[in-house]
């Protein structure tokens, strides 16, 4: 029973006993009690209409019964005279004496207070004691143990990751019969390191863990080692470790050990006592572990940066296991397990939605699926749609739709503009994603949004692919500069992402034919204390050149973007003129209005769209047949950078 149960119940019971001392000896006087005068009983004795009567000498009260059945009681002398005795005895009245010492009578009041009394003092005792023993117990694990009998989540559960279930179920196998790997001379990592992006299911993997070993799992999170007060967190660690080799074989799993695994020494204003001696015990037990215990430890983190390289050592954490975003066959099983129980529509294709859906990770697949269902609700449906499903991933992509904002007309015209360079430079462009949809409705912090959507997974990407994805950045700009001859603000989103992109272009990843193939700037964390002290490890004449060259790359993208959308510049004014009337458009709609405007198709493969989730990309860049040139400026990435409108 919880402790505040416990005291309600002691505080109930304490009220209950004083109120029935106080109350049930009434309920028992079932007769009616007369009183008389004492005059009237001596009168009535010698008349026999008193059949008896008991004499209290010390209070004088005389109490007894009426020949008429009824209770009497009256006030007499005290001690009672010896005449009115001796008068009621020869009227046959039966005399009795009460005895005046009774325990009962005199001590029962200040007994049944005294009782109260102690009570209270015991369990404020009880209470002290509690807090006291909390107290004491700061230094014990706040790890809690799953055993076989509680609820199990399994590697069935677990949609996709076949290659991450496999290493880990190696673990639960060896715990289960470690005879097998003995036999072979083979010994199971001490300490397994998850590693991957926030909410791709690592914290899941560990309770599958629990689900599928029959052994005892502990389960604590890292910040529930630090304390305010320093060797806290050591001793836990210590009472976590001993426990845990009691109940062996068992798991101990660490979620987010970079909250007390980070490099030691490191930060501003030297290190972190309480961390860094909770670290050190742990480093300590893990190094104490015998091969035979049969304890595994199984640690998560997104930030492996940050540990520090004793804890990563073989010994310890010997073994580091990614886990991914999910690809494209791993979100569609992570899919229909949320989706599950969940009434669907006939017409909804969840291998379209994992395909709309790239660099998801699970918990975005589940709040995809949660925002779809409250969609469904909003509009009063019994099932989830499709365009549930569309409209949840704008959502969830693109941010909440602000239809309440009001734009007066020069900004919604300035906006459209802005949109539909972007647009139109995404559907030409050969490398970029295809077209999904735009929109000139504010979403999110955007005033209006133009959505592009990978066909596949890309894991790497070329120099082609990267120089059209800043082109197309440019569209917004350039557009607003072509057609009204001056600048906003609405691009500054756009020339920082791009002035990023091209930097990394030039100091990492090495596509500048004047730095070549060299690499700069490894991006260490300050907080960590690495840079602080850190000099620039190039000469300033090196970063004048990569600021050159960073410009160079954007002035080239930029004159390029100037030199499509003047090509298609009636396309551009078609595009604008249907977001102003219609304010979203998806892309197999605007790519028509370019190839109109265009008077031929701009691909003559078929269009490079991906219009919704219920449609079909239509990419040219599938097929094999290459794609024809748009213009010299438009497939070259060396040109002169034209002369720009005065602003």
């Amino acid at each position: 029973m919880a402790p505040e149960s416990r005291r309600r119940l002691i505080t109930i019971a304490i009220v209950a006993f004083v109120l029935g001392i106080l109350i049930i000896p009434s309920l028992f006087s079932s007769k009616t009690i007369k009183t008389v005068s004492y005059s009237m009983l001596i009168h009535d004795a010698r008349h026999s209409e008193v059949i008896s009567a008991s004499i209290n000498n010390s209070s004088g009260v005389i109490t007894g019964q009426l020949s008429n059945g009824t209770n009497y009681t009256t006030n007499g002398p005290a001690p009672a005279l010896t005449d009115e005795v001796n008068t009621l005895k020869n009227n046959n009245v039966t005399v009795t004496f009460a005895n005046p010492s009774s325990f009962a009578s005199t001590f029962l009041p200040y007994l049944i207070w005294i009782l109260i009394f102690v009570g209270f003092f015991v369990f404020a005792n009880r209470q002290a004691k509690g807090q006291m023993n909390g107290m004491m117990s700061v230094g014990r694990s706040k790890a809690k143990q799953f055993s076989e009998d509680r609820p199990k989540t399994t590697f069935a559960d677990v949609a996709g990751y076949l290659g991450v279930k496999q290493e880990i179920s190696e673990v639960v196998e060896f715990l289960k019969t470690p005879a097998r790997y003995k036999e072979i001379g083979a010994l199971i990592p001490k300490g397994i390191l998850l590693v991957g992006p926030p909410g791709t299911g690592k914290t899941m993997l560990a309770r599958a863990v629990a689900g599928e070993a029959g052994v005892p799992f502990f389960s604590v999170s890292g910040s529930d080692f630090m304390e305010m007060f320093v060797g806290v967190g050591a001793s836990r660690v210590r009472d976590l470790f001993a426990t845990a080799r009691k109940q062996s074989p068992a798991i101990v799993f660490i979620d987010e050990i970079d909250s007390i695994g980070r490099k030691r020494g490191a930060g501003v204003g030297g290190g972190h006592d309480e961390r860094e001696q909770t670290l050190n015990q742990m480093l300590n037990e893990m190094d104490g572990f015998d091969p035979t215990e049969g304890v595994v430890v199984i640690a998560a983190t997104n930030r492996p940066d940050v540990l520090d390289p004793a804890l990563l050592r073989p010994g310890r954490f010997d073994r580091q296991i990614v886990v991914p975003l999910p690809d494209l066959e791993e979100r569609l099983p992570i899919l229909q397990v949320h989706a599950k129980g969940k009434p669907l529509d006939p017409s909804v294709d969840l291998a379209m939605v994992a395909r709309g859906t790239p660099g998801m990770s699970g918990a975005d697949l589940a709040n995809l699926v949660n925002e779809a269902a409250l969609h469904a609700v909003r509009r009063h449906s019994e099932t989830i749609g499709m365009e549930d499903f569309e409209s949840a991933r704008d959502r969830v992509m693109m941010g909440q739709l602000r239809d309440t904002m009001v734009l007066n007309d020069e900004e919604r015209q300035r906006i459209a503009f802005h949109e539909s360079g972007h647009a139109l430079l995404s559907y030409v462009l050969p490398k970029t994603d295809p077209l999904h949809k735009i929109t000139i409705i504010p979403r999110g912090m955007a005033l209006g949004v133009t959505m592009t959507l990978p066909e596949e997974d890309r894991h790497i990407m070329s120099r082609e692919h990267l120089e059209d994805s800043l082109c197309m950045r440019m569209g917004g700009r350039v557009a607003e500069l072509l057609v009204f001859g001056d600048l906003s603000t609405g691009a500054a989103d756009d020339l920082q992402r791009n002035t990023e992109l091209a930097r990394r272009m030039v100091r990492e990843w090495g596509m500048s034919k004047e730095i070549g193939p060299m690499a700069w700037g490894a991006n260490n964390q300050v907080f960590l204390g690495e840079d602080l002290m850190h000099t620039r490890d190039y000469s300033d004449h090196t970063s004048q050149v990569i600021d050159d060259e960073v410009e160079r790359i954007l002035r080239e993208q930029e004159a390029r973007a100037i030199e499509v959308l003047t090509l298609h510049r009636r396309g551009l004014e078609a595009v604008t003129s249907a977001l102003l009337e219609h304010e979203t458009l998806d892309g197999e709609t605007a790519a028509r209005l370019i190839d109109e405007a265009h008077g031929e198709p701009v691909h003559a493969h078929g269009t490079k769209t991906v219009s919704s989730l219920t449609g079909v990309s239509r990419a040219a860049a599938k097929n094999p047949t290459p794609e024809p040139a748009l213009s010299p400026v438009a497939t070259k990435p060396n040109w002169q950078p034209p002369t720009l409108p005065a602003v």
